[in-house]
This record gives C-alpha cells, sequence and structure tokens, in this order.
C-alpha cells in the first residue's frame, strides 16, 4: 500500500479508488477540504426580501462576502440602491435590486420569470419581510380595546403573507430545478406570550405552521433536496423596534430590562448572530433537514424566568 506524503491535487476519491493510504496530514486537508466544500455557498444565487433592514441588510452582506450572488426585493429603490452599492464594493455585480411588492403576485411572477430566464436558477429563497406598525403596538397603558383593527390586520399580512405569497411563487423554479432552500423568519412571539404584539404573534405563529407545512409538500412532491425552514430570532434592536427597547438616553424602557433579566445569555443579539444558522440552513451541510425553526435568542426560549 503506497503512501503519499504531501497533498496531491485529487478529492478523496482518488485515494479510496487507488487503496492509497491516506497520511495525518493529508487526512486533516481532506477533512478541510470536505467541510469547505459541504457548507460552501459560493457563486449560490439568492433572493431576499427585506434586505435592507438591520437584520436582513446583515444577511445580504455575509452571503456576498461568501461568494454569493443576492437578489434583493423591496419596495423603496433609493434603499435597495444603496445595499446594492455597499454589497457591489465588497463583491462587484454580486447584487441585483428588483423594486416591487411581496404582496403583489403577478409582480413576484414576474420575478420568477425574470430569475428563470436571466439567471437560469434560484438555489435559495430567505424571507425577511415583515415588521410592526404603531397602531398595531399596545402601549404600556393601554389593554386589547385599544388596539386599531385595521393596523394589526396589515401588521398580520406583511407578516405572514409577506412569506406565504414570495415563497409559493417562487418555489415553483425550485420544484422545477429539484433543488433549493427556503428560510423564513419566525419569532419569539410564536411560541409564547409577548405582550402587546398581537398581529405579529398571529402572523409568525402562522409563519411557523406555513414552514412545516411547505418542507412537507415540497420534499414529498417534488424532491428531497428542496427544503423549508425556519429562524427564530431573540431581540435584537433595530429601527422598528428600537423605541419599544430602549429610551432616548440609550437606556434600556422597562420591556427592555425585562426582556435581559429572561436572556440567560444578559444582551440582546447582534444582527451578524444569525448569519451562521443561515449559511448552514441554505448550504448542503443541512441536506437532511427540513420543517424545523431555529431558535436564535441567547437562551431566552429556555427559561422559565425562576
Amino acid at each position: 500500500m503506497k503512501t503519499f506524503g504531501n497533498w496531491p491535487r485529487v478529492n478523496i476519491g482518488y485515494y479510496v479508488k487507488y487503496n492509497l493510504k491516506v497520511t495525518t496530514k493529508n487526512s486533516r486537508i481532506i477533512k478541510f477540504k470536505l467541510m469547505s466544500k459541504l457548507f460552501s455557498i459560493e457563486n449560490k444565487i439568492y433572493a431576499l426580501s427585506g434586505a435592507t433592514g438591520t437584520l436582513g441588510g446583515s444577511i445580504a452582506k455575509y452571503l456576498v462576502e461568501n461568494g454569493a450572488k443576492v437578489l434583493l426585493l423591496g419596495r423603496s429603490l433609493d434603499k435597495l440602491e444603496e445595499k446594492c452599492k455597499e454589497l457591489d464594493a465588497i463583491a462587484p455585480n454580486s447584487a441585483h435590486l428588483f423594486v416591487l411588492d411581496v404582496m403583489d403576485e403577478k409582480q413576484l411572477t414576474e420575478l420568477k420569470n425574470t430569475i428563470t430566464t436571466k439567471f437560469k436558477r434560484l438555489d435559495g429563497l430567505v424571507n425577511l419581510a415583515g415588521g410592526n406598525i404603531p397602531g398595531a403596538t399596545l402601549k404600556p397603558d393601554q389593554t386589547i380595546y385599544d388596539i386599531e383593527l385595521a393596523d394589526t390586520q396589515k401588521v398580520v399580512d406583511i407578516n405572514l403573507f409577506g412569506t406565504v405569497i414570495p415563497t409559493i411563487v417562487l418555489s415553483e423554479i425550485m420544484a422545477k430545478q429539484g433543488f433549493g432552500s427556503i428560510v423564513n423568519i419566525s419569532s419569539m412571539a410564536a411560541k409564547q406570550t409577548i405582550s402587546r404584539v398581537l398581529g405579529s404573534s398571529m402572523a409568525k405563529a402562522g409563519v411557523d405552521i406555513f414552514t412545516k407545512w411547505m418542507a412537507n409538500e415540497l420534499a414529498s412532491k417534488f424532491s428531497d433536496k428542496i427544503r423549508v425552514n425556519a429562524i427564530a430570532p431573540g431581540f435584537f434592536i433595530g429601527n422598528q423596534n428600537r423605541r419599544l427597547l430602549t429610551n432616548e438616553d440609550g437606556s434600556f424602557t422597562d420591556r427592555g430590562e425585562k426582556i435581559i433579566t429572561n436572556t440567560p445569555m444578559g444582551r440582546f443579539g447582534d444582527a451578524s448572530e444569525l448569519n451562521g444558522m443561515v449559511h448552514y440552513l441554505l448550504s448542503d451541510a443541512s441536506s437532511f433537514v427540513t420543517g424545523t425553526i431555529y431558535d436564535i435568542d441567547g437562551g431566552f426560549s429556555s427559561f422559565s424566568g425562576v
């Protein structure tokens, strides 16, 4: 049996085929190369809604830094152009913008046709569109009877159907090509009562069951290489919740303090701390993972408060 003391430019299949002994040094290199391939997202094409927000912007930047191309979906041309400029400075021609409303089926169908014609495939979809509005958020001294029902319905629409509609329309590309990964955004509010935000709580609970439903539908009827999962972020300070969690002087509100007290890690999350899980779910490393919701919450959901 021959031994290769130095790493030749072949993969591990070469060693198996010719019954060659793998040395410790070569074994480490082989494992590294296989691991890199397993997690590689280089040259993959991912569509992202809500990519100009705090969390979405961080994820888009991370994907581009790791060699992916991103299709940014949103309603604001100015914000999309600004984000594309930022991403293209990292890797030229890595970002493409599409001005549309993720609640508009016709616009999404046009996007689906454009992706099929121009890019030939879609490796993944990350549904980041969502948020809250003041009328749907109860103030500390208000009760459920003070809520603005019209605003609450709008919040349910954007947080639930802002995921449902693009998923159903764009996943048809994956169904036809036989592969793809979809990552939805759930919330701590889907798992337990989070006061004052009824609309987003209902919507995110809907996202959870939709994630499981689509995971079954796509894997069982089209291909086991199509996966649908979700991440459930804990508490991250962004533009939409800053007033709920912080005072004007930068100190935490009572609500912010309660969250910190009930988070074992004792802090809010940083947007970059979502990137690793999104990477895992988009890559081949999660090839046997579907229909699952992952908490990224500093332990919040695991702690009883006692």
